[in-house]
């Protein structure tokens, strides 16, 4: 019984996280932003990790500063990686997304390596996605940061190679 109690805690957080996150793409980002702050502080550092990378990146994508988007992408990815492999709400198929958040996030602050180094995870997680408009909206997405930073660098698509084509 405490265990379904905790479960249902759990997404009821998720649901409110939810409900911010349709607040924003309806358009109002300052409420969005100050809600999910409540939240966070409602959540606090060391809440549940679930909780805490959700909102984190979530909350990122409402930051004005490209160096305050970061800095949330970056509470994303750590609480992340604070998911036990096992657990049943764990978050794998999000990584790819985590890491292009964050390449993107080091583009905008002109730290190329950094982006480049990103979008390497992003792509070797990537392969993990199902083939479904989730998994290739993320790998499109990772593909054309990868001919961003092919056109806009000197080292090209980076260690990885140029981005790979689909088959048809």
């Amino acid at each position: 019984m405490a265990e379904r109690r905790e479960h249902t805690a759990l997404d009821e957080v998720l649901t409110r996280i939810g409900q911010v996150v349709m607040l924003h793409h309806g358009g109002d980002r300052e409420e969005a932003r100050s809600r999910f702050l409540d939240l966070w502080a409602e959540i606090g550092e060391d809440g549940d990790p679930l909780h805490r990378c959700t909102l984190a990146h979530y909350l990122a994508d409402t930051q004005d500063d490209p160096a305050d988007e970061l800095a949330w992408d970056l509470r994303a990815l750590a609480a992340a990686r604070e998911l036990p492999d096992g657990d049943p709400r764990g978050v794998p198929g999000f990584f790819p997304s985590l890491h292009l958040n964050l390449a993107a996030d080091y583009v905008k602050l002109g730290r190329t390596e950094a982006a480049r180094a990103h979008l390497g995870h992003a792509r070797t997680t990537a392969e993990s996605l199902a083939d479904d408009g989730y998994g290739e909206g993320v790998r499109a997405a990772i593909g054309r940061l990868e001919l961003r930073l092919e056109q806009d660098g000197p080292t090209g698509g980076g260690p990885w190679g140029p981005p790979r084509q689909r088959p048809s």
